[in-house]
């Protein structure tokens, strides 16, 4: 993510505020020294957040002047899950659908009112309006031209297991996108079809990362050719160095598991002793301010109408293809690490 310190301290001095980053609590606890602005009305709600830090710790900061927060970084939906209705959280503030839809079939969600969930297109927000979208990414290949031709290029995932892409793939099989992907593959060709594939790309030896970013860079350094990962990583690096400077190139799929459009998105808990507030922050989450954050500051699709996305080399959201899924069916996060365990691509 050095990429995004970057260009946050490049292009975001209009969001950071003084000492926002070193203010806000870095590790799994609130941090009360710092949850609240003076400008905020009303109790503090206390914020779950399972996107890190360096990529929305100053658009909370920025929130923090409506909604007083205390914000926990590095929490995960299972976290809750495990607390139930004992959860200190009011907010959830998740990296993946599948995590929020966990919640919601739980039954630890409280509906979100119509002005929130109807600024959202219906398919990226929750059927039982208990979460909603806040950005959206698209899973792509990323590749180097110098060593993968655009004529060679797959049309789908299924491609990938040609010889000819033997060692050449890059993935990061502990990253949460990447288990979405597998639980969306999943869904969509069934238990035996999924493993059938797992296995048919772990046999063509593809090149494990700890994460997205790593393998951006080494696809750019023609480390390896090419790799699986979220669209905002090479569009971040775009944004800080042009696109001129960055070699790899982006393959977007076409009504296949490789081109699933996953969400990060906001819940409010049921058993929040602060609903009013909670709302009011994942109300703020979706503000034309906050959605302009996502798509100039992390390079994320923004997801309500007429907010403007502009990254050189990149299909507007509404011009993607993505398989066609319901977002509650990416919930059994379980059983995905399960089949990732049993064909050994942890």
């Amino acid at each position: 993510m050095g990429g995004f310190r970057r260009w946050a301290a490049l292009g975001g001095a209009a969001v950071l505020t003084v000492g926002t980053l070193t203010a806000c609590g870095s590790g799994s606890s609130p941090d009360p020294g710092a949850s609240t602005a003076s400008a905020a009305a009303g109790p503090a709600i206390t914020l779950y957040s399972g996107r890190s830090k360096e990529l929305v710790g100053p658009l909370i900061e920025q929130i923090k002047g409506t909604v007083a927060v205390n914000v926990a970084y590095d929490k995960k939906a299972n976290q809750i899950l495990e607390e139930g209705d004992r959860s200190p959280a009011d907010v959830y503030f998740g990296q993946d659908a599948g995590e929020l839809g966990a919640l919601a079939k739980a039954g630890l969600l409280e509906p979100l009112p119509s002005d929130i969930t109807d600024k959202i297109p219906a398919q990226y927000r929750s059927g039982d309006g208990t979460w909603a979208a806040t950005s959206a990414r698209s899973r792509v290949l990323v590749y180097n031209p110098a060593q993968v031709a655009d004529a060679d290029l797959p049309a789908g995932i299924d491609g990938l297991l040609d010889p000819k892409f033997k060692g050449k793939v890059g993935y990061a099989p502990t990253n949460a996108s990447f288990k979405s992907f597998v639980t969306a593959l999943r869904v969509l060709r069934g238990e035996d079809g999924a493993k059938a594939w797992l296995q048919g790309f772990l046999a063509n030896e593809p090149k494990k990362f700890e994460g997205n970013g790593k393998i951006l860079d080494a696809v750019n350094s023609g480390t390896v050719a090419s790799g699986l990962i979220n669209h905002y990583y090479w569009a971040q690096a775009v944004k800080e160095k042009g696109e001129a400077a960055v070699p790899s190139k982006l393959k977007f799929f076409d009504n296949d598991p490789g081109g699933l459009v996953n969400l990060a998105g906001a819940a409010v808990l049921k058993s929040s002793t602060n609903k009013p507030q909670a709302i009011e922050f994942v109300r703020q989450l979706l503000t034309n301010s906050s959605q302009e954050y996502f798509a100039t500051k992390t390079g994320e699709y923004p997801v309500v109408a007429g907010v403007p996305f502009s990254v050189p080399g990149l299909p507007p959201l509404a011009d993607l293809k993505p398989p066609k899924i319901d977002y509650a069916q990416l919930s059994d996060t379980q059983g995905t690490e399960k089949l990732l365990t049993e064909v050994g691509a942890l």
